[in-house]
């Protein structure tokens, strides 16, 4: 069984997911716009005592800014998709350098994977689906019955296109992939208040959106 706490860090409120195994007792985390001493608080009272992996749905600073100092305190393997990978690497490539609230501190110490790529928490398998748009590394987690979603897909919204490696017509092909999947997903998005992937199916505009869109 997987076990999910949530917590909002960095100034823009990114969803920091905390994943629990709960067979193994093996943690990961996804997303970490800060490390603070409430993130700090959070993993405590979860009983956090190493992290076997932290794992990025795209490379926008305000998702990956705290991944170097959770790594020196909890350990575990960064794991980003390709495309976003150089993210992590600069905070130019980040867009971290253009925002005055946030602070990066850049590193090679990463892992990437790519589109189908399984990875495994204790017994819970966690898919990587790639959904390029929001940017051309994004990608959704997804488990048995729950999908991490990052920026890609909101509650009855989808993410924004127009920093660079964003393409809206590219956004809606992954978007249109993601309403084909079947069966009933609990979504937990990068921003904003959890949905369902059959709410969204039903109305959610972009979700549903067909036809050609933009560049």
């Amino acid at each position: 069984m997987l076990k999910v706490d949530i917590i909002q860090t960095g100034a823009y409120a990114v969803n920091t997911y905390l994943l629990t195994d709960t067979l193994s007792g093996e943690s990961a985390v996804i997303d970490i716009g800060e490390y603070d001493p409430a993130f700090g608080a959070f993993l405590r009272k979860n009983d956090v005592r190493e992290l076997k992996y932290i794992l990025l749905t795209h490379g926008h600073f305000d998702h990956i800014c705290g991944v170097v100092p959770l790594k020196k305190m909890y350990g575990g393997d960064i794991l980003i998709h390709g495309e976003d990978a150089l993210c992590l690497e600069s905070a130019d490539h980040s867009l971290c350098s253009a925002v005055a609230d946030y602070t990066q501190t850049e590193t090679d110490d990463y892992k990437t994977f790519s589109d189908g790529d399984e990875i495994f928490l204790g017994e819970t398998k966690i898919t990587v689906k790639h959904t390029p748009g929001h940017t051309r590394g994004s990608v959704i987690f997804m488990t048995e019955d729950k999908i991490f979603s990052g920026d890609t897909l909101f509650r009855m919204s989808m993410g924004r296109t127009d920093l660079p490696g964003g393409s809206t017509k590219t956004l809606f092909r992954s978007l249109r992939e993601i309403g084909q999947i079947e069966g009933e997903y609990d979504i937990f998005p990068g921003h904003g208040e959890e949905t369902t992937l059959s709410y969204e199916k039903r109305n959610n505009r972009y979700l549903r959106a067909n036809g050609n869109f933009g560049n």
